[in-house]
């Protein structure tokens, strides 16, 4: 197994932009960054920070919307409803022009509750979190967090466990962000701890390999590869209502 190395200085810092929709994660395109809440986004020019874009949802139909990733010309968001039980997802579409919402693929029950969506080649790779406590299920914990391959019609294909290493930096909550990074890379984060976790799909088996921990300034919560400026991750500080943008060094 690969020595692991954690980098005791978190990732500099290049830019924050204040956004009071910062609770639950951010995603970019590149020009803009899209602040997620639970059932609101709002759309950031990256260049001055001004917000150009504004949705909010009705709550009882987006009770928690955990993450987002930019698709072609959709934003695409994790969501379910926890801390509700039995726990059920759904796949939110929304146009990153204007922020309309375009529509929703209804997963219904799962493997936990969908917290993370990335697309990386020509795949949909999801996580569907389990907690040991609220919003968690009988029978079910931190360990039981999956990652699933899904095809285009959201329909899984393969999917993996966290390793223990990573399962206890998350217990007792689950994996809140997922992002590929553009050197094919997969990176992971928690609830509430300032790193993230370079993983690997394992050559056998089905449990994933941890490469690295790197220190992040973000407590938890979803991340995003912003796709132009090379190794800038974008993240969010919940308690400041900022979008964080790190420059994350080469493994």
């Amino acid at each position: 197994m690969m020595p692991l190395l954690l980098l005791a200085l978190s990732a500099p810092v290049s830019l924050r932009l204040p956004a009071p929709e910062a609770h639950q994660g951010a995603a970019s395109d590149g020009a803009y960054v899209y602040a997620v809440d639970n059932d609101r986004i709002g759309k950031y020019r990256i260049a001055d920070g001004r917000r150009v874009a504004q949705w909010q949802g009705e709550r009882r139909l987006f009770p928690h919307m955990n993450s987002c990733t930019v698709a072609g010309r959709e934003l695409v968001c994790a969501a379910s409803n926890y801390p509700a039980v039995p726990q059920t997802s759904a796949v939110e579409f929304f146009d990153t022009r204007t922020l309309r919402h375009v529509r929703t693929v209804s997963l219904g029950f799962g493997p936990g509750s969908l917290t993370a969506m990335d697309r990386h080649g020509g795949k949909w790779w999801a996580v569907f979190a389990n907690y040991a406590g609220r919003g968690g299920e009988p029978g079910r914990d931190t360990r039981h967090t999956l990652l699933v391959r899904m095809d285009d019609a959201f329909r899984q294909e393969q999917a993996w466990t966290f390793p223990a290493e990573v399962l206890e930096r998350f217990a007792p909550f689950s994996c809140s962000g997922l992002s590929w990074s553009r050197d094919g890379r997969l990176y992971a984060t928690g609830h509430d701890r300032p790193e993230m976790y370079e993983l690997a799909l394992p050559e056998a088996g089905s449990q994933l390999e941890l490469r690295r921990i790197v220190g992040i300034a973000s407590a938890g919560q979803a991340i995003d590869w912003d796709p132009k400026v090379p190794g800038r991750l974008w993240s969010i500080d919940r308690a400041k209502e900022e979008m964080v943008a790190s420059a994350v060094p080469a493994g």
